[in-house]
């Protein structure tokens, strides 16, 4: 069983950067590729971007290329989403994911789920 703990979310004004974290644990944790999702009131899950341990291999969604970058440590089992440019359409709760379906274009890619932590971005 792997955990997954996601931190870093909060209020920011339009234009504004965060940076989320997820430190994972449990045996075998490193096994799996790492990803985030998100979802916006009334819509469905979608895929941010994804990394594998090594950081040798990455995923972003199309539409956030550019204002994203995943990146990983692997010495302290976390991996982080740094967000810059942030719009109110970037509004959701951000989840961090464990699978091994490559790449993590969707929901199929995931064996575990973080239990999320909210992004708010003020017009």
């Amino acid at each position: 069983q792997v955990q997954l703990s996601e931190s870093g979310g909060g209020l920011v004004q339009a234009g504004g950067s965060l940076r989320l974290s997820c430190a994972a644990s449990g045996p075998s944790f490193d096994k799996y590729a790492m990803a985030w999702f998100r979802q916006a009131p009334g819509k469905e899950r979608e895929a941010v971007a994804g990394i594998m341990w090594t950081g040798s291999l990455t995923y972003y969604a199309d539409s956030l290329k550019g204002r994203i970058t995943i990146s990983s440590d692997y010495d302290k089992n976390t991996v982080y989403l740094q967000m810059n440019s942030l719009k109110p359409e970037d509004t959701a709760v951000y989840y961090c994911a464990a699978g091994s379906r490559w790449p993590p274009a969707d929901n199929q890619f995931v064996t575990y789920w973080g239990q999320g932590t909210q992004v708010t971005v003020s017009s």
